[in-house]
């Protein structure tokens, strides 16, 4: 008899045993879901916070201003596939339409997805992105006359004004995109003017070498 009340002991404890196994692994698989859970909840915010682009007001500046510095240098590649004379002026202007036009469309995106006004040009200036006087403020913009005048050059002429000219539109962006570097808050604006700076750095050296040569 008391054999057998043993074995019964023993058998019940066992179970016991068993129960309370399952049921803590029952509360660690629990714990792992609200961790993982938890996880998500954690990175949803950044991950919605990514989304809507956490920005500042520099951030805006800079596309705004970015963009219709885009168009005009896009505007002059662009004149520079007709009239210029040189292969490598071509081959340059080309390179910069390819590297500015989905820039402008980047930045574009940016400014629907902040609400803000997305520039077709420059507040108060026409299609070509300076002032009614022909002026602008934006660094290494060119104003109408200097357009109108490019636009009137060919062959070597505008080799020469081209390169002078885009030399110092790309001084302008370095200096923008300087500015968005120290001051933006958006990732990957900051990433764009670093890009920037470092693309058109190198053009600027290019430019100079080409116009030693002509």
């Amino acid at each position: 008899m008391t054999s057998t009340r043993s074995l019964v002991r023993r058998a019940a404890l066992g179970v016991t045993a068993v129960t309370a196994t399952l049921v803590l692994a029952a509360c660690g698989n629990g714990d792992a879901s609200s961790d993982n859970g938890s996880g998500t909840k954690t990175s949803a915010p950044a991950s919605a916070e990514e989304s809507a682009g956490a920005h500042n007001d520099q951030d805006v500046d800079f596309a705004q201003g970015m963009i219709p510095h885009h168009q005009q240098a896009v505007q002059m590649a662009q004149m520079a596939q007709s009239r210029a004379s040189s292969a490598e002026v071509k081959d340059l202007a080309s390179r910069i339409k390819k590297a500015q036009a989905p820039e402008i469309e980047t930045m574009s995106g940016w400014l629907k997805a902040w609400g803000e006004d997305v520039p077709s040009s420059m507040p108060g200036m026409d299609h070509d992105g300076h002032g009614d006087d022909g002026s602008s403020d934006m660094p290494g913009m060119m104003g109408t006359e200097d357009m109108d005048q490019l636009m009137e050059a060919s062959g070597h002429d505008f080799d020469t004004m081209f390169l002078t000219m885009m030399i110092e539109h790309h001084e302008g962006a370095v200096d923008m995109a300087t500015t968005e570097k120290d001051k933006g808050r958006h990732g990957p604006a900051k990433t764009l003017a670093d890009d920037i700076i470092t693309a058109q750095t190198v053009e600027i050296e290019e430019m100079n070498e080409l116009l030693d040569k002509s």
